[in-house]
């Protein structure tokens, strides 16, 4: 950033000239600032704004032709595929406040509403031609004269004894003082989409580029790196996640090609190569609110539990924790993860397909948690993230248990994810579980609304408790699924909330 001072001579001959055909809103200057003008005939390299370049008030823009693209890009960038940081430089003209340098700290308080905000740019500079004196960068979107100033802002002038009358400066812009937002705006073809967010994962941003973006994909990696700190690379998805391991392929756009990383969740770390397993940053505040359903003591088994995000704080919690993956990959960051947050011994991991692991160790489990005392006081939980199927395997728990059923109070609680396009989301997830299970859960489960995945698509979590008609063989199916297990009781049914969802855009 560099602030240009253009070079202006004031002399007796041309002030006279001037003056000579000044408008009646140019004598309206007071008669103070002819005081200034005469001390700044020794300053010859300052540039003040008026209608004749000469040393008066910033003049009033009207509303319909403000410039609104000054902090634009220059529009030659257009189409360019290939990063140029040279072809972003320009030079605009913005109002600035002169004030002496001990008063700076108490003034900025006080003028924080109209300062410039902008990346790269300090707000105040030194004045080249006065050491004593210091500038102050403001917003050109609202600082237009001296009665731009607000009632309390002009006060705090008054008092420190400063001039509310505005100059102006032309300052050069670089490509470091634009935002990535712009920078893609003016690059990509106009009324098209700009990628305002992405996915930040350790050093990686994963970006989700749609086909009209896919042309400047390199540039528009580089971007995001060069726009924020800590990003080494930037990766685009170039399948959807439809595969047996949940992972999918991507692309490097720019940078470093190394996917191991290292990302720090709900005060939990977890590190893993993020070419090879599952993980989603949005799902920070759905991983929190299942830990917060836990209560030291409970059993939690998490069927398809990628790289440990529900595992690991559910054992941080003093939970008893059978935590499975079917990738190999996955299976190994979640040793791996377990051992890193202290939790290894909490937590027994398995390496089976979601069915199998509900019908080997889930059932095996179960069976000793349900014949325990009734007065037994901690819950089971199984938790079944994997939304495009997880729905198909509750499938798995039907005549899962053998022997007499146990108090509708000691019944698993399952919490299964799935996605849903309908125009109610909740009733269909309920639906389709239903289905499956062969009886209704409309009355006797409650649906959370997760996030939005995509327009007119939600991931959902039904939670609901397994009915022993359904869990123990050689049980008579009640279709209303009328036994009265604590969830209804506890008036959760038909529940459809939205919950908080994390994303950079990211901002």
């Amino acid at each position: 950033m560099r602030v240009v001072w253009r070079p202006f001579i004031f002399s007796r001959r041309l002030l006279k000239v001037e003056n000579c055909n000044a408008t009646v809103s140019e004598l309206l200057i007071p008669l103070a600032w002819i005081t200034v003008t005469q001390k700044l005939r020794k300053v010859p390299d300052i540039f003040f704004w008026g209608q004749r370049k000469r040393f008066s008030t910033m003049p009033e823009i009207e509303a319909n032709k403000r410039d609104s693209e000054l902090f634009s890009p220059p529009s030659d960038v257009r189409g360019m595929m290939k990063l140029d940081r040279t072809a972003f430089k320009k030079t605009v003209t913005i109002p600035v406040l002169k004030v002496r340098k001990e008063i700076v700290s108490r003034l900025m308080r006080s003028l924080k509403r109209v300062t410039l905000q902008r990346p790269g740019i300090k707000r105040v500079i030194e004045d080249p031609e006065d050491e004593e004196s210091r500038l102050i960068m403001l917003d050109p979107y609202k600082m237009f004269t001296c009665d731009s100033f607000e009632k309390a802002e002009l006060s705090t002038l008054k008092q420190l004894n400063v001039n509310p009358q505005i100059s102006k400066y032309s300052l050069e812009l670089t490509y470091d003082n634009f935002k990535s937002e712009e920078i893609l705006r003016a690059v990509l073809p106009k009324g098209q989409d700009v990628i305002s967010g992405f996915s930040r994962v350790g050093h990686i941003a994963h970006l989700n580029l749609r086909d009209h973006q896919l042309p400047f994909k390199h540039l528009i990696g580089q971007v995001m790196i060069d726009k924020n700190p800590g990003i080494t690379s930037a990766v685009n998805k170039i399948n959807n996640i439809d595969n047996t391991y949940r992972n999918f392929q991507m692309e490097v756009l720019s940078g470093e090609e190394n996917m191991l990383t290292k990302v720090r969740e709900n005060n939990y770390t977890y590190e893993f190569d993020f070419s090879k397993v599952y993980w989603n940053p949005r799902l920070s505040t759905e991983h929190s609110r299942i830990t917060e359903l836990l209560k030291p003591g409970d059993v939690l088994f998490d069927v398809f539990a990628g790289v440990g995000p529900f595992a690991v704080p559910a054992a941080k919690k003093n939970c008893t924790v059978f935590a499975n993956d079917l990738n190999p990959e996955s299976h190994k960051w979640l040793l791996h993860n377990c051992k890193l947050n202290k939790v290894d011994q909490k937590v027994k991991v398995f390496n089976l397909d979601g069915k199998d692991f509900l019908q080997g160790p889930v059932r095996e489990e179960l069976m000793q948690q349900l014949a325990l005392p009734k007065e037994r006081n901690h819950s089971v939980h199984i938790v079944m993230n994997l939304p495009a199927k997880a729905i198909e395997f509750l499938c798995a728990f039907k005549s899962l248990l053998d022997g007499q059923p146990c108090s509708s109070d000691l019944l698993p609680i399952v919490h299964c994810y799935s996605f849903s396009k309908d125009v109610n989301p909740a009733k269909d997830v309920q639906q389709q579980a239903g289905a499956v299970l062969g009886i209704s859960l409309e009355a006797c489960s409650s649906v959370h609304l997760v996030r939005n995945v995509a327009p007119n698509k939600e991931m959902l979590c039904i939670t609901f408790q397994i009915p022993a008609s359904i869990l123990y063989k050689n049980q008579t199916i009640n279709l209303e699924y009328g036994e009265d297990p604590p969830l209804k009781r506890q008036k959760t049914d038909n529940v459809f909330s939205e919950g908080n969802t994390q994303i950079a855009s990211n901002t």
